[in-house]
């Protein structure tokens, strides 16, 4: 126990939850006063020991059941309350499946006979779905979809129909049959709960074992590991990193209305005059660019997004035009919000708008709907900047889209906050859109970012 307190003190430490080293000896005191058998009184010790900021309370009640438990609900072993005749039905019915993918019978019966997963299982999962390359918390979602499928439980429910079916047709009694439906559900609820506990308990202590270290400037943290508080002060940051941006772009354009003299039309235009008086010609001037955005807004993306759509509607004095989307299962257009309304209202709205939840990113549909519906926000003219992570989970990534759109555009660029290496794991497609796109920027940090969008606006 003692160890798995040193654990948890390490997680919230790294969560920005401040701990000393006499707080921690209070909950280790606190704890051998209490004991463990009350759960309740276990959990009032510690928070009472280690929480002293209202703000720190949330943090501390997510981080608890990934340590010490989350209480989930007990499976139960559904052939042992059946009749002798319903569990020869039930194991007829089994073996009318046996066409079907071996692990996943397997995986059946685990589920019929109320079997959690083992650790050795737990750590194969894990291992298939590269958990131990997790970075943050805000991945668990991902890595929890990404377990579920290795181990089949996302094609459970077409192997639990046939069942069902079978059972039907050797004449098993739909109020029987129906009992059993609710029987497999719960146990495959619980199942996924096991999962999920999992990779939040392995993800805590990762993010536990790096530790509090951070960079000396907040504009180098990655998105994915800003703690709470940390998202405030990069957004004051980024007002005085738009400003610099904004005096710089409006230099060049400065320049760029000087020109340069262009010694061949200069002395074309004079000509007439016989080479005096000189009629002074420059070079064309620099044109301010037409943005097009498609912002992925999952749950991993979210930040990254935020600060992209609030430093471009920091520069609009620098951009001819902007329409902005953004996407999680499909396209939402928000150029709107941010007409007439400043940019952290109009984000604060959006997100409140498109809240983050139980559907799968698919970009491939986005672009379709970009392409149906708001195709003609897309010319030669047009700078098409897509911020995401490349990843359509296992959906069609419509990769002829994205070509199609980088042939209509002017240039179309991948902002990327994912870190290189793990582009194309998995159900990323990263690699394939990287050869429809005329640069791919690496933008984990808020200084990334800056620097991509500063080079797109310097291009002439």
């Amino acid at each position: 126990m003692d160890s798995r307190l040193i654990e948890f003190v390490r997680a919230l430490r790294a969560a920005g939850v401040r701990v000393s080293l006499a707080e921690s000896q209070d909950a280790g005191e606190a704890l051998a006063a209490v004991g463990v058998a009350q759960r309740e009184r276990f959990q009032a010790a510690l928070r009472g020991t280690l929480v002293k900021e209202a703000r720190d309370q949330a943090i501390f009640d997510y981080f608890f059941p990934l340590f010490f438990g989350s209480g989930q609900p007990p499976m139960s072993d559904i052939p042992a309350d059946m009749t002798e005749e319903q569990r020869d039905a039930l194991r007829d019915a089994l073996m009318s499946l046996a066409g079907d993918v071996a692990a996943l019978n397997d995986l059946l019966r685990q589920l019929l006979e109320g079997q959690q997963f083992s650790e050795s299982q737990l750590q194969q999962l894990g291992e298939q779905s590269g958990l131990a390359d997790g970075e943050s918390l805000t991945q668990r979602r991902w890595y929890e979809r990404r377990m579920r499928r290795a181990a089949g439980l996302t094609e459970l429910d077409q192997l639990v129909q046939e069942l069902l079916q079978s059972l039907e047709a050797l004449g098993m009694a739909r109020e029987t049959r129906e009992q059993l439906r609710e029987m497999l559900q719960q146990n495959a609820t619980a199942l996924s709960e096991q999962l999920s506990q999992h990779v939040g308990s392995n993800l805590a202590q990762q993010m536990a074992a790096r530790g509090p270290e951070r960079p000396g400037d907040l504009q180098d943290v990655p998105f994915n590991r800003l703690r709470h508080g940390e998202v405030e002060a990069l957004r004051e940051e980024l007002q005085r990193l738009a400003a610099r941006l904004r005096t710089r772009a409006a230099l060049r354009q400065q320049q760029a209305r000087d020109g340069k003299l262009d010694p061949r039309r200069t002395l074309r235009a004079s000509l007439r005059y016989g080479g005096l008086p000189l009629e002074i010609r420059h070079r064309a001037r620099r044109r301010k660019p037409v943005l097009v955005l498609l912002c992925d807004l999952s749950t991993s993306m979210r930040h990254c997004a935020a600060f992209l759509l609030m430093l471009v509607y920091q520069l609009q004095d620098q951009v001819a035009r902007t329409s902005s989307f953004v996407f999680i299962d499909d396209l939402v257009d928000i150029s709107d919000h941010f007409a007439g309304h400043q940019p952290r209202e109009a984000l604060l709205r959006v997100m409140r708008e498109n809240p983050p939840g139980h559907y799968n990113t698919d970009l491939g549909r986005s672009l379709a709907t970009l392409c149906e519906r708001h195709g003609d926000c897309v010319d030669p003219r047009t700078t098409l900047i897509i911020l995401g992570d490349g990843r359509n989970n296992y959906n069609d990534p419509r990769l002829d889209l994205a070509q199609q759109l980088q042939r209509r555009s002017h240039r179309l660029f991948w902002f990327n906050p994912e870190p290189g290496d793990n582009w194309g794991s998995g159900d990323g497609d990263m690699p394939q859109y990287a050869r429809h796109a005329d640069g791919v920027y690496s933008v984990r940090t808020l200084r990334e970012l800056a620097g991509a969008v500063d080079e797109i606006l310097a291009a002439r």
